[in-house]
């Protein structure tokens, strides 16, 4: 009888010990991105299924029990979870039943086109790209921020901004605009009205200087030939707006032909900035413009070093010797290339 006992009481020993492990012990595993995915909507049905074909959980007895017992199952959140290998199937729960996601880290460096950003918004959010892209550019969606599908674009400050990854597209962009106002503070406002310039104006002129050059130093001269152009009622021609207004980023050379291409954003047709940016451009070169020293610029060609940098001219004279030096040098250099 004693023996029976015995192994009566190691039976529920073990089977304790059993349940305390599955329950308490380490037994949860990473997702191969660690990051464990519940799209809105969801059903728990679904969450246990994924938990389990992900292999985060072994088996969904357990998780099936407390689940329903502090009733998650009828409390689905969704979201972006970080899970950790180790970790046990009570904080798991936990984790879930409180909603406790994880941030998304959105990175806006130079972005050129609303399909690029659209796409860049569809790949790192559980929003669709075409949400994005409707949203974007219907002027009845853009009206109440005082932006329209030119401008659109001048509301996305780069930055590195945090948002759950769930987050509908309409807040994301409201967070957008109430960056662009904290940006453009009393300071930076007033260097734009010197400039008799708007914000957007002055965004769009940024991202100009942000695809003629990547030097620091440069981009408050070449803003300063564009201020100059405006102020003369010269046309801009920003070969960068050529390329823009064809989507065609990978020309080299900007000849003749491609000037003849019909768009508002063509600046070798058009007087004035284009009707919006043709990228996203860094705050360094925002506040280049608005910092852009006073000059009696009006042109600037590349150095015929190619390091990067431009050669700045007053007079057409002076600009003709400039690009006839940087041209005797890329021909060289294309020979000397085709040898």
């Amino acid at each position: 009888m004693k023996k029976k006992i015995l192994i009566l009481f190691l039976l529920f020993l073990v089977a304790g010990l059993y349940i305390s492990w599955k329950i308490f012990g380490p037994t949860i595993s990473a997702p191969e991105n660690k990051y464990f995915y519940i799209s809105s909507g969801a059903s728990y049905n679904e969450v246990k299924t994924n938990l389990g074909d992900q292999k985060i959980i072994s088996g969904s007895f357990f998780f099936d029990l407390i689940a329903k017992r502090v009733k998650y199952n009828k409390n689905i959140k969704a979201g972006r979870y970080e899970i950790k290998t180790g970790s046990n199937l009570i904080n798991l729960i936990r984790i879930l039943k409180a909603g406790r996601q994880s941030p998304v880290r959105l990175v806006i460096n130079k972005i050129r086109t609303k399909e690029d950003f659209a796409g860049k918004i569809g790949q790192q959010f559980e929003i669709d790209s075409t949400e994005v892209i409707h949203f974007i550019t219907n002027n009845d969606s853009l009206i109440k921020f005082h932006l329209d599908t030119n401008t659109v674009l001048t509301a996305i400050i780069p930055n590195t901004y945090l948002y759950w990854w769930n987050v509908s597209f309409k807040n994301m962009f409201t967070r957008f605009t109430d960056q662009k106002e904290k940006f453009w503070n009393a300071k930076r406002s007033q260097k734009a009205v010197l400039l008799n310039l708007t914000p957007e104006q002055v965004y769009t002129m940024a991202s100009i200087v942000e695809e003629e050059t990547i030097k620091q130093q440069d981009k408050g001269l070449i803003a300063s030939v564009y201020i100059n152009r405006i102020k003369k009622g010269m046309k801009l021609e920003a070969d960068p707006t050529v390329k823009y207004a064809m989507r065609n980023f990978g020309i080299k050379r900007v000849l003749h032909g491609h000037l003849a291409f019909p768009s508002l954003y063509n600046t070798y047709q058009h007087t004035g900035l284009p009707p919006g940016p043709i990228c996203t451009p860094s705050i360094n070169t925002i506040d280049a413009v608005l910092d852009a020293p006073k000059t009696n610029y009006i042109f600037f060609v590349a150095k015929p070093d190619f390091k990067g940098y431009s050669n700045f001219a007053e007079t057409y004279k002076q600009h003709l010797l400039f690009a006839q030096a940087y041209r005797r040098a890329l021909d060289s250099l294309i020979s000397s290339r085709n040898k």
